[in-house]
C-alpha cells in the first residue's frame, strides 16, 4: 500500500498561499535536501486545479540545468482534482473522475512510491476530511505573513493528528511530520 504524503510550506500564522513570496529568504541546503527526499520517495503527484495550472505553466520548459526538480516534476505521474477542468495537457497528467476519493483509494492500493501533494491547501483539507492523508509534512517558517489563504480556516472540521517526527533546521524552519490518528 502506498502512502499519500501532503507537503506544505506554512507560516507561523498558518498561511500556505504564495510561499514564493515569503519562504525564499529561508531556503537552504537542509530544506532542499528535505524536498528532494520527498520527491525521491514519490513517483506520483496529486494536485488541485490551482496548483496544477501553476505547475503546468512553469515546469514543462524547465530542465535539470534550470532546476534539479525538473526531471521529477515533468516525468512523475500526475493526478488532478478538479470540478472545472475538462482536460489536462501536462505530460503524464490525468484528470480524476467524478468519485475522486475512490480513485485515490485505488491509487493507494497500487504498488509504487509515495503519492505526494505539493501545495494545494484546499485539496489537502479535502484529503484530510476523507481520511486519505497518511502523512502531513509541514515546513513551518519563522515568519508571520499576515494575509493569505490559511491551511485551516477559522471554522472547519477537526482533524486529530499525531506528531511522528520533528526536524529543526539551522535557519529556524522546522519540519513537522504528522500522521492521522
Amino acid at each position: 500500500m502506498r502512502k499519500l504524503v501532503s507537503n506544505l510550506f506554512i507560516s507561523l500564522d498558518g498561511v500556505v498561499e504564495a510561499p514564493d513570496k515569503w519562504s525564499l529568504p529561508y531556503w537552504s541546503d537542509e530544506i532542499a535536501a528535505s524536498v528532494d527526499a520527498g520527491m525521491a520517495a514519490a513517483d506520483t503527484m496529486l494536485l488541485g486545479r490551482v496548483t496544477y495550472e501553476a505547475f503546468a505553466a512553469a515546469w514543462p520548459e524547465r530542465t535539470v540545468e534550470d532546476d534539479e526538480g525538473a526531471d521529477f516534476m515533468n516525468s512523475a505521474r500526475k493526478y488532478v482534482l478538479s470540478t472545472t477542468l475538462s482536460e489536462v495537457t501536462w505530460s503524464n497528467s490525468t484528470l480524476l473522475p467524478d468519485d475522486p476519493a475512490s480513485a485515490i483509494r485505488d491509487l493507494k492500493a497500487e504498488s509504487g512510491g509515495d503519492i505526494m501533494t505539493s501545495g494545494s491547501g484546499t485539496t489537502v483539507r479535502w484529503l484530510l476530511s476523507e481520511g486519505l492523508v497518511d502523512e502531513l509534512k509541514l515546513l513551518l517558517y519563522p515568519v508571520v505573513v499576515g494575509t493569505g489563504k490559511r491551511l485551516f480556516p477559522a471554522e472547519g472540521p477537526n482533524f486529530p493528528l499525531t506528531l511522528k517526527t520533528t526536524t529543526a533546521f539551522g535557519n529556524g524552519v522546522v519540519q513537522l511530520t504528522y500522521g492521522l490518528v
